[in-house]
């Protein structure tokens, strides 16, 4: 089992947007570790979230690294501009990046680490020959698109089979999950071998979303031993 701290980001796609920057404060001033960013564009997801401007605002207030979520078609034409509006992290959907590989070296020439979403659907077999080069993989937990969604069981199999694909090739690689995640289902997913959770309702939707944050920093995995 991996023995480093897992990572809590905040989706500010759940936040309240007439009071952003209030939002943003308590994500700074929590044990958040980063912000989640969604860029959606109607296209490759069924919804519209924000654009750059609004990304390039909450990038001049935010005291954390930015992990930004592309959900978009073409994403290659947008890696740059992610980079100079504040992205730290650069995430792509394999279903939507026809070079992947390409995709991922132009990433990282622009100083991001570089990220692989997965739909539900997609099996993490697919990146048996680009693992070594990918910073981060994230599973979606949920169909990406809305925030809210009834999280899917088949993920904790999914993260165990890529830390399986992992092992010995890239040691060093993040698995985030992403969707439906809360207090309820943490432990399970950190002793499946997740790394990062992204929380949107559970954070934002909170009475109190810093004691949420810190109670999801603070969650221990299962254990099986009796």
């Amino acid at each position: 089992m991996r023995t480093t701290k897992h990572l809590i980001a905040p989706s500010v796609l759940a936040a309240d947007f007439a009071n952003l920057y209030d939002d943003i404060q308590i994500v700074n001033k929590s044990e958040a570790d980063w912000f989640h960013i969604d860029i959606m564009d109607g296209v490759f997801v069924p919804n519209i979230s924000f654009g750059f401007p609004v990304m390039h605002a909450i990038a001049k207030h935010a005291t954390k690294p930015l992990d930004v979520h592309l959900m978009i078609v073409d994403p290659d034409r947008y890696l740059k501009m992610c980079k100079d509006s504040g992205a730290t992290i650069i995430t792509v959907h394999y279903e939507a990046c026809t070079h992947l590989h390409r995709t991922l070296a132009a990433i990282k020439e622009l100083g991001c680490k570089a990220g692989v979403a997965l739909n539900p659907h997609t099996p993490v077999s697919l990146l048996k020959d680009v693992v070594r080069d990918i910073d981060l993989v994230c599973i979606m937990s949920v169909n990406p698109g809305f925030g809210g969604q009834k999280f899917i069981e088949q993920t904790y199999a999914k993260i165990k089979e890529l830390r399986d694909l992992s092992e010995g090739v890239n040691d060093s690689l993040l698995i985030e999950i992403d969707g439906g995640v809360g207090t309820n289902n943490a432990a399970k997913l950190l002793e499946a071998g997740a790394d990062v959770l992204v929380a949107g309702s559970s954070v934002f939707g909170a009475e109190d979303p810093t004691e949420a944050v810190r109670q999801l920093k603070n969650v221990l995995p299962i254990t099986t031993k009796i």
